[in-house]
């Protein structure tokens, strides 16, 4: 599933190819996505101008004079920026049209999401209750500390709760902890400030590297160019479960979390 850094990387591909384009068209191909394609987007969205697009969490926000339209990559989604002639392929579900250009949802298992805000985005349901941006100021250690007081959930899934933070996946989850040294099993409650210190600052520096490498490629993921992400290269716990860690050389281990696969070295995190 696309994660924060994929869903960036995206963004800065295609933020300058379709910011300060009107719309000259909408084509939705497929309005069955995770939720219903609004009807009413094409006609909201053609003749108006495409101010900007940012990211809140693993959406895409393009922001209109009149109205913002949210666009999630659910598990398999992708964005391309083709010309607006380009006949689609079987899983381009929804087409904005930019003049020449065509920004081009392709979607093949459709848990992906296309929906429209004409109040304050932030308030939007799927938004309103979203943690912090991790590589954001108003996210640090201490912010982590106040917030795990009284909880005992494994520190691997509090970090990957998204109204404790938002972006964090089981990929950059396990690298993170590796990297500040932190059982994912440890009960987050009892980790001292110091360490949640620590652990912020490896989850910033953990998502800026993949962003700086396009992303994780393990599957689906590709970036709006169509090339992979390399951060792949780069995982040094993450789908090594037998291999030798980098930091002590003893044999890296899985564990099922929270029903998700866990990475992790016994001896060099506790």
């Amino acid at each position: 599933m696309p994660e924060l850094p994929e869903v960036e990387t995206t963004r800065r591909g295609i933020a300058p190819l379709v910011e300060g384009r009107r719309v000259t068209g909408v084509v939705i191909r497929q309005p069955r996505l995770r939720w219903p394609v609004p009807e009413t987007v094409p006609g909201l969205l053609t003749g108006q101008l495409l101010r900007r697009v940012t990211r809140r969490a693993k959406y895409l926000l393009f922001h209109f004079d009149q109205g913002v339209l949210l666009l999630h990559l659910g598990m398999s989604g992708s964005l391309r920026v083709v010309p607006a002639e380009t006949p689609p392929a079987a899983h381009d579900h929804f087409d904005l049209l930019l003049g020449r250009h065509c920004l081009r949802l392709r979607d093949p298992r459709r848990f992906g999401a296309v929906l429209w805000s004409d109040g304050p985005v932030a308030a939007h349901p799927l938004l309103a209750d979203l943690g912090p941006e991790p590589l954001s100021d108003a996210f640090d250690g201490d912010w982590l500390h106040r917030q795990a007081r009284g909880r005992r959930a494994p520190v691997k899934n509090f970090i990957m709760n998204s109204k404790v933070v938002v972006g964090v996946g089981n990929i950059y989850a396990s690298e993170s902890l590796f990297d500040a040294g932190i059982h994912p099993a440890r009960p987050c409650g009892r980790i001292s400030r110091q360490r949640y210190q620590r652990l912020a600052a490896s989850i910033k520096a953990t998502l800026e590297a993949a962003i700086e490498q396009g992303g994780t490629t393990l599957r689906d993921f590709h970036q709006a160019d169509g090339r992979p992400g390399y951060f792949e290269q780069s995982l040094k716990v993450y789908g090594r479960a037998g291999e030798d860690c980098p930091r002590c050389g003893g044999a890296i281990r899985r564990r099922m979390i929270g029903q998700r696969s866990s990475y992790y070295c016994p001896n060099c995190q506790r």
